[in-house]
């Protein structure tokens, strides 16, 4: 729900879209005022629609935990449920992967059955008591599954396996690693896996936090295109850029979003393929493998299935600002330097705010959020994490509920807020796209809330979305999957 007293703010936002102005103009104090503070509350809250989304209960997965058992609460859920797709080869089967170490497949009623139990395949080495993005994070299918069974996972390990050197430059000390690693299934439309596996890529990350987020191919490329087949890696910056210059640092994958061709071999040791159509690949010093840079933690991205088929990349700020950029090859988006549309400063108490761009701002050529909100922790606490983290999402393009079409929906992970903006008014170089807030309904038209349905404050919201379009809404606090039925 929208804060008490903002209505100004709000009304503000609108005129500024409306206008067609810049929302940083409108917002944020001019340079002249740089030297006066942080901004005290930098964005405008998101507006409440009248929109609701229906919710239907659709899976529950098994009960799962972190081994050995974590010291951190927020890694005490249900199930550590992160994403849920649909297998690419016309079975209508659903997969949904567990950090905590397994894949599941769903049938057409929701009923789960283990496929692959990557924790176990990898053995002691494997992490996920420790960071919240730690054990198996993401799965992705390669577009031609059906006929040659290979898809794609990235997991965390530590321990023994720290004794392995990474692929790629570090930047620091590393205390777990990130593996992408290819796997083949001798039957595809097994319901377990049976098969081989190789790894493809490892990353060193300096923290437990913010390492590698998502993995997946682009689905609106086609055989012959240029993008067909390679595979986007979202690499956070290892919990290091608050500190650090590593997400500028073109030598370093961390705080980037990578490109390769997991068929190729002219990576290091032969293990993937750098396409020569990346934007850095001829460059001296410069890693090849590099698509975007300037990440603190692109923690999921999305193709919009319409309009030019943009990527989306929805990115977790430090402590003032979530934000939703439209990402282009070569793109730098500021951070450390920048955080969303403001100014990051590394000196003095860098977690008490952000500041207004400096005059000389356009000469730095950084790439700015196409939404965002931001997250202002109490008076009595002002440098504190406040916990709110945005939750990228998809844009809406399927069939069946046509209020939501090109609509990009999207969340705040942690109390479970349901957003979306207008992919219309998400433009590049122009005012941020306004946030508005789903109210979140039952199946009997009741108006509810995503800590009612999970049964928890800290809902850990994701999302996910079937080949046709249709939207899901997850909680790890309860293990959960809702299918999006109706939009009122």
């Amino acid at each position: 729900m929208p804060k008490p007293g903002k209505t100004g703010r709000t009304a503000r936002r609108r005129l500024a879209v409306a206008a067609g102005v810049l929302l940083m103009t409108l917002v944020v104090p001019p340079a002249s005022a740089r030297e006066d503070g942080p901004i005290a509350d930098p964005l405008p809250d998101p507006t409440l629609s009248e929109i609701g989304l229906v919710l239907d209960e659709f899976s529950t997965l098994p009960r799962s935990a972190p081994l050995p058992p974590p010291t951190d609460d927020r890694l005490k859920r249900w199930a550590r449920i992160n994403f849920v797709g649909e297998v690419p080869d016309g079975t209508g089967r659903l997969y949904v992967p567990d950090l905590n170490g397994k894949m599941y497949l769903l049938n057409s009623a929701g009923t789960p059955t283990e496929y692959l139990d990557v924790g176990a395949a990898v053995g002691p080495d494997f992490w996920s008591h420790q960071g919240l993005g730690s054990g198996f994070g993401f799965v992705a299918f390669h577009p031609e599954f059906a006929e040659n069974g290979k898809f794609y996972t990235v997991h965390t390990e530590a321990r023994d396996a720290l004794k392995k050197r990474p692929d790629l430059p570090s930047g620091g000390v590393t205390v777990v690693h990130s593996v992408v690693t290819e796997w083949t299934a001798s039957d595809p439309g097994a319901t377990t896996f049976a098969g081989s596996r190789r790894e493809v890529m490892r990353l060193g990350f300096q923290g437990t936090l913010h390492t590698i987020q998502e993995i997946n191919f682009n689905p609106n490329s086609r055989p012959g295109d240029q993008d067909y087949g390679l595979l986007y890696i979202a690499a956070g910056d290892g919990g290091a850029g608050w500190r650090s210059s590593v997400p500028q640092d073109l030598y370093v994958p961390q705080g980037k979003i990578l490109r390769i061709d997991p068929a190729g071999h002219n990576g290091p040791g032969g293990k993937y393929g750098i396409p020569p159509s990346n934007p850095f690949v001829h460059r001296q010093y410069v890693l090849g493998e590099i698509y975007a840079y300037g990440f603190r933690d692109p923690h999921r991205f999305s193709w919009d299935a319409g309009g030019t088929g943009q990527l989306f990349v929805g990115s977790i700020g430090e402590h003032r600002i979530e934000s939703v950029y439209d990402v282009r090859a070569g793109d730098n988006l500021g951070w450390s330097d920048r955080e969303g549309p403001f100014e990051y400063r590394k000196e003095g108490n860098p977690t008490c705010g952000v500041y207004p761009l400096p005059e000389d701002d356009a000469s730095y050529g950084y790439t700015y959020p196409v939404a965002a909100f931001d997250h202002v922790p109490p008076p009595s606490t002002p440098c504190a994490d406040s916990g709110n983290a945005l939750i990228g999402g998809f844009v809406y393009r399927g069939t069946k509920i046509p209020e939501l079409r090109g609509k990009y929906v999207y969340g705040e992970g942690v109390g479970g807020r349901i957003f979306y903006s207008e992919v219309a008014e998400m433009r590049r170089g122009g005012p941020l796209a306004e946030v508005h807030q789903f109210k979140v309904l039952d199946t009997t038209g009741a108006t509810t809330s995503m800590a009612e349905l999970a049964g928890d404050d800290r809902v850990d919201l994701r999302f996910g979305m079937d080949l046709d379009g249709e939207l899901f809404v997850l909680a790890k606090a309860d293990g959960t999957i809702w299918k999006v039925t109706d939009a009122r």
